[in-house]
């Protein structure tokens, strides 16, 4: 039945034949911008426009870009000599779009050479899908032991674990790195806005006007994720922070009986809160209670977790195997000797992260400070919100 529904929206969208703009907003990107406009170059859809805004770099991405527009390979290359955040660059490179869908990309990923095709499908299913999010694999797997567990990570959390959520009809995030979005729809609610957690945020502003967003999972992006622990553990202290901005304060309405009360919207956020602040503050008072009341007995309840996780870890991964199947690489299908350190790598590492991005955001709105946002933007955002 899915070949026969996937095969008649094919047969759409290339009688149709839609303009679609792929924007590319990033800073200091030069040595992945040439990787990433190869492969948009061997898509199997080829009408696409190539929109890449450079975000006040101080490497060589001006050279590097400016060559590929004269080259025809990039069809509009803007250069922002004053730094103003990754939501200001896509939003700059929106107002030049003239596509019908917008498909918004980190410069550090490559595509698989169907990926456009293939994430531009489920408009042509259902005409009530206003965002479709792309599969985002690690593209840097043999880089060392972090990426390696960050690949099994996205396994989990992006490949089962959207399409899951998007079966159910409570996917909450595109992400930020492989996304398709109408571009009418885009426009309704103004773009992107600043701050940490932007895809997240624009997901559910999506959501709140009635569009159904969805996760194609053989729509596949390759990116390149941090390579060493300290720069994993900023990454998350920046992406956690965005639960308590977005889901707790900006779009709290959500949660809240109203006129325009929708229960999949309703899950699509608590499940998230639930599962992560609530499960989160949770975790830790079993850990005191078990320092407090069991002592004796820790390192016997330290196996029985490790084993009880490792077992669903595993399970976790063959669902994702189960679910990927031919789209796996052989290095892929390897990272199951690596699993016996994720109940350790999510368990105790990411979740110490969060904690204290969960506290820093609460207690002082950390995420106004970060740099990751030029402070001049930040201070405008913190006033709005």
């Amino acid at each position: 039945m899915r070949k026969k529904v996937y095969k008649l929206a094919r047969q759409k969208l290339f009688h149709e034949l839609p303009l679609v703009s792929v924007l590319v907003p990033g800073k200091n990107e030069g040595r992945h911008i040439t990787s990433l406009v190869d492969t948009l170059a061997q898509q199997t859809y080829k009408h696409i426009e190539l929109i890449v805004v450079d975000d006040g770099s101080d490497d060589d991405t001006p050279l590097i870009g400016r060559r590929l527009q004269k080259l025809g390979k990039i069809t509009l290359f803007i250069r922002n000599e004053i730094r103003g955040g990754k939501a200001s660059a896509a939003n700059t490179a929106l107002k030049f779009a003239r596509g019908k869908y917008i498909i918004h990309l980190d410069a550090d990923s490559h595509l698989k050479n169907n990926a456009v095709e293939t994430i531009l499908l489920p408009f042509f299913i259902n005409p009530d899908i206003g965002a479709v999010g792309g599969d985002v694999r690690v593209a840097n797997i043999d880089a060392g032991i972090v990426t390696r567990l960050q690949a099994i990570e996205y396994f989990k959390s992006i490949s089962t674990g959207r399409t899951v959520s998007s079966q159910l009809g409570i996917l909450r995030i595109i992400a930020g790195a492989h996304g398709a979005f109408r571009r009418d729809v885009l426009q309704r609610i103004y773009g992107w806005d600043v701050g940490p957690g932007l895809d997240g945020d624009v997901t559910l502003k999506i959501r709140k006007l009635g569009f159904k967003v969805i996760h194609e999972p053989f729509a596949i992006c390759y990116t390149n994720v941090p390579n060493s622990f300290l720069k994993l553990i900023r990454q998350r202290f920046r992406w956690d922070r965005s639960l308590i901005r977005f889901r707790v304060r900006k779009h709290r309405d959500i949660l809240l009986p109203s006129k325009n009360f929708s229960i999949k919207n309703f899950l699509a956020s608590a499940e998230n809160i639930f599962f992560n602040l609530i499960f989160d503050i949770k975790w830790w008072i079993y850990i005191i209670q078990i320092f407090i009341f069991a002592r004796d007995y820790i390192e016997v309840i330290f196996i029985i977790n490790l084993f009880i996780y490792s077992v669903v870890n595993f399970l976790e991964f063959a669902l994702a195997v189960a679910l990927l199947g031919k789209t796996l690489r052989p290095r892929e299908l390897l990272l199951i000797v690596w699993l016996p350190l994720i109940p350790l790598y999510t368990g105790f590492l990411l979740r110490s992260v969060r904690t204290f991005a969960y506290i820093m955001e609460i207690l002082f709105k950390a995420s106004f400070f970060d740099r990751w946002n030029p402070w001049k933007v930040s201070k405008i955002s913190k006033k709005d919100e």
